[in-house]
């Protein structure tokens, strides 16, 4: 499962080649990386320092949201960036961004993040990634005025799990979160959240890396609709997880409005446990081009109350 979960440079290349529209082609069209405004960057997080981008539009005393990209086991910050194709927002919405990386791990240096049992402290360092990047989010606000109603984290794979997991740990601080690919807790005990988060999973269902209906890692890890069941306890929402009649077109290479939402009502604080089922979606999924709009406009509709 270690090896499944790593991203080796052959595939992260052609990942790469897809968001420059050479593996894959979205017919209406990608955002290439070179054609992304420069921005201003400075660097945060001491030992493991991280560059945060800054809007060039951007002023003190106005507060901007904070938006934290978390990578997959064996890729980076700059890289999960780019396939996420989130970068265009720092001009176009005002957003500060981290994309941080995690630890490299003893021998092949691939980066993980110690999110869960399951994944992916496969070398069991300990490394305690939930302060890490609470101690980045309070080095941003020290220098920058930081919208503390809309600090939010998108992750993938491994990412998606420490998603979780921040949504977890950091509930106070953390007002929603995206998880593509990833998962929560098997042990809904473990999740002890201050107060609710709003989360949003994204999963294709023929996913053989992290499997839509759960399987194991490192140590089990729950499938989708049981991440969904622990999160509606956690943010006291009500029954029944309804489908809403919108499809939406996340995969490009999958033919229609492949992806299915469906959603639990009457959550705590006015947040919200979501699902995108990407229907015959993989791992790895060849994202559109308003996929960062879509995902973008999900979190800002979900500040903290």
């Amino acid at each position: 499962m270690r090896q499944r979960l790593f991203v080796s440079r052959l595939l992260a290349a052609c990942v790469f080649s897809m968001v420059l529209s050479s593996c894959g082609d979205d017919s209406e069209g990608t955002v290439a990386p070179q054609s992304y405004p420069a921005v201003p960057r400075t660097e945060f997080g001491g030992a493991r320092p991280v560059t945060l981008q800054v809007p060039t539009t951007y002023k003190s005393d106005h507060a901007a949201p904070l938006l934290i990209i978390l990578h997959g086991f064996g890729a980076n910050g700059s890289f999960q960036e780019q396939y996420l194709k989130l970068a265009a927002l720092v001009e176009e919405e005002g957003v500060l961004i981290l994309a941080p990386d995690g630890t490299p791990e003893a021998g092949d240096g691939a980066l993980f993040w110690n999110a869960t049992p399951a994944c992916c402290d496969f070398g069991d360092t300990k490394v305690d990634d939930v302060s890490y990047i609470r101690g980045l989010i309070a080095a941003v606000r020290q220098d920058y005025n930081v919208d503390r109603r809309r600090i939010y984290v998108v992750g993938h794979s491994n990412g998606g799990f420490m998603a979780h997991r921040l949504a977890c740990d950091a509930a106070t601080e953390i007002a929603a979160i995206v998880s593509l690919a990833g998962a929560t807790f098997e042990d809904p005990a473990a999740c002890v959240p201050a107060e609710p988060v709003s989360v949003l999973d994204i999963h294709g269902d023929n996913d053989t890396t992290i499997r839509y209906n759960g399987g194991r890692a490192g140590a089990p890890y729950p499938s989708e609709l049981q991440t969904m069941a622990h999160w509606q306890v956690y943010d006291h929402c009500g029954p029944g997880l309804l489908l809403d009649p919108t499809t939406l077109n996340l995969d490009f290479t999958l033919a229609g409005s492949e992806t299915t939402i469906r959603r639990f009502a009457g959550c705590a604080r006015n947040t919200d446990v979501e699902l995108w089922t990407i229907q015959g979606g993989g791992h790895i999924p060849s994202l559109t081009h308003d996929f960062p709009t879509r995902v973008w406009q999900w979190l800002m509709d979900h500040p903290k109350s």
